[in-house]
C-alpha cells in the first residue's frame, strides 16, 4: 500500500466533499479514490469518514488524522521543492577534497571566485595528500592529481587541467655542488623527493630535448609530503628538489631558488575533479567543476609564462 498517496487522496476527499469530486481532481476513478480511503481505515483499524450516499462526514479520528496528513504532506511538498531546486540553483554546502599545495594555491582562490558568484553557497575544503572516498566520508567533489587516467572507481571524473614539476636548487648548493646539466647528472646530487600518492619514492621521470628520461633516486637524505616543506628544505641548501611551478614561483622570484635543468620538465600530472554521479547532479557540483574548466587551465598556464623568466642554463 501507497500511505503517501493514499493520504493525499484522503485529503482530496474530504475537500471535494466527495469521492467523485476527489477522483475528477486526481484524474482517475470513484472507485480508485473510495479504495484508497479503505486501504487506509483498514491499515489504521479505524474509520476515517462516515459514507451516506449523499454525503460524507469526518469522524472524530477522522479529524485529528486529516490535520497530520496535511502536516505530513506540506513537508513531503516542501522537501521535494527544496531537491527539486538543488538541481537548478545552486545553494547548500558545497563539501571539497584537494592535495595540500594543489589546493592552498589554486582551489582556494577558485572558492572565492566562486561564492561571489554563488553566495547562498557554503564551502568545506579538506586539504590532505590522500585519496579521500567520496561516498564515504561525505564528499561532493575531489580534486586528485594523477600521472595517468584514474583507475576505474564507478565515479565520474572530468579531466581539468594538467600541470608539472621543475627542479630546483638554492644558490649556495649549486656553488658547492655544480649545476647539473642533464637529468643523468642528478646521480651526483642530494635528491630530496616530494612523497604523494602521485608521486614515487624512488624515481624522477623526465621529458626534454633527448626524450623521456626516468632517474632512478638513491635512498633520500630527506623527504617530506608537502610541496611547500620541501621548498623550505631546497632553500636551505639541502639539496636538489622537484618542485610544482606554485610551490617554486616565490622562491625564483626572491632568488632564493635557481630553477635548473630547464630544457626539462617533470611527468605531466593530469587534474581531474570527481564526484559520485553525473545523473540529477546537483546545481552546486556542476557551477563548481563548470568554474573550475574555466578558470585553472589559464591560471596553470600564465604561471607557467612567469616560469620562463628564471630559466638557467
Amino acid at each position: 500500500m501507497d500511505t503517501l498517496q493514499n493520504m493525499r487522496v484522503f485529503v482530496r476527499v474530504v475537500e471535494a466533499g466527495s469521492f467523485t469530486g476527489a477522483a475528477q481532481y486526481l484524474n482517475t476513478t470513484t472507485a480508485y479514490a473510495s479504495r484508497a480511503v479503505s486501504d487506509l481505515e483498514a491499515h489504521l483499524r479505524t474509520r476515517l469518514l462516515n459514507r451516506t450516499t449523499r454525503r460524507i462526514a469526518l469522524t472524530e479520528a477522522g479529524e485529528r488524522y486529516l490535520q497530520r496528513c496535511e502536516q505530513i504532506l506540506a513537508c513531503v511538498d516542501q522537501a521535494e521543492a527544496e531537491a527539486g531546486d538543488a538541481h537548478a540553483r545552486p545553494s547548500g554546502k558545497l563539501k571539497i577534497h584537494a592535495m595540500t599545495s594543489f589546493g592552498q594555491h589554486y582551489v582556494v582562490p577558485a572558492v572565492g571566485e566562486y561564492q561571489q558568484l554563488y553566495p547562498d553557497v557554503s564551502v568545506e575544503l579538506t586539504l590532505a595528500q590522500r585519496m579521500p572516498d567520496l561516498l564515504d566520508e561525505g564528499y561532493d567533489v575531489a580534486l586528485v592529481l594523477a600521472a595517468d587516467d584514474l583507475p576505474d572507481s564507478g565515479f565520474v571524473s572530468q579531466r581539468i587541467a594538467s600541470a608539472f614539476s621543475i627542479a630546483c636548487a638554492s644558490p649556495a648548493y649549486l656553488e658547492r655542488h655544480g649545476v647539473p646539466q642533464r637529468p643523468v647528472d642528478l646521480a651526483h646530487h642530494i635528491c630530496l623527493p616530494v612523497v604523494t600518492p602521485v608521486f614515487p619514492l624512488s624515481q624522477w621521470h623526465f621529458s626534454g630535448p633527448d626524450g623521456e628520461q626516468i632517474i632512478n633516486l638513491p635512498t633520500p637524505v630527506f623527504q617530506v609530503n608537502v610541496a611547500e616543506a620541501m621548498a623550505v628544505a631546497v632553500r636551505e641548501g639541502m639539496g636538489v628538489g622537484l618542485l610544482p611551478i606554485y610551490s617554486a614561483i616565490s622562491g625564483l622570484r626572491s632568488g632564493e631558488l635557481v630553477w635548473i635543468l630547464p630544457e626539462y620538465k617533470s611527468q605531466e600530472m593530469n587534474v581531474y575533479a570527481m564526484y559520485p554521479s553525473r545523473q540529477y547532479l546537483d546545481a552546486k557540483i556542476r557551477t563548481w567543476v563548470e568554474l573550475l574548466r574555466e578558470k585553472l587551465p589559464a591560471t596553470l598556464a600564465n604561471d607557467q609564462a612567469e616560469l620562463r623568466k628564471f630559466a638557467r642554463t
